[in-house]
């Protein structure tokens, strides 16, 4: 059996690859809000609030971003939200560097695309860093291809080969993406 990182992980989904990693997790049905712990946390809140359909959005809780931010800058960490999310201008997060950066204070942000851990999409992804220095992060891996898209529309989704992926899955955190921000967590220097 391998050993459980003393991270905790929340706002998870309970069949995600963080239960069998992580030393706690949250899921909807342990509320995160309830998080009093001391291990470094790696927070994924809820992004329909703060993403480009949020008027959209009826069903998520959109109190959970910033309470996660929270969390993160107490407890050090990382919060993972889709590209272009509004939680950074709300909650005055430092605009993500495109590049990973060799100096940075004790907050920063990184955009990623979780295609290069294995997605099967793009799926273009902003990292807000408490206490995490740039130089003890993981290697970042090489640049994967996409093989399908997200796509709202049902006359989108075809074109050159690439298909629609399916919104049950659009969600879903690669496994070595998820590994990739545990080991980022556990660097954490609060």
């Amino acid at each position: 059996m391998s050993r459980l990182a003393p991270v905790a992980a929340l706002y998870v989904d309970p069949l995600g690859p963080y239960p069998g990693i992580v030393a706690d997790f949250y899921t909807e049905s342990r509320d995160a809000r309830t998080y009093a712990g001391q291990l470094p946390v790696i927070a994924h809140p809820p992004c329909g609030p703060w993403g480009r359909l949020k008027a959209l959005c009826t069903l998520q809780d959109a109190s959970l971003g910033p309470l996660a931010v929270e969390q993160v800058r107490r407890c050090g960490g990382v919060l993972e939200h889709p590209a272009g999310s509004s939680l950074w201008g709300h909650c005055g997060l430092p605009r993500p560097f495109k590049r990973l950066p060799m100096l940075v204070g004790h907050e920063w942000s990184l955009e990623v695309r979780q295609v290069d851990w294995g997605h099967r999409c793009e799926k273009a992804t902003w990292l807000f860093f408490v206490g995490v220095p740039p130089r003890l992060l993981p290697p970042l891996p090489p640049r994967g291809k996409a093989t399908h898209v997200i796509c709202s529309s049902r006359r989108g989704g075809r074109s050159a080969g690439v298909v629609r992926l399916p919104k049950s899955q659009r969600h879903l955190t690669p496994p070595f993406f998820a590994r990739w921000l545990v080991d980022a967590a556990e660097t954490s220097s609060r």
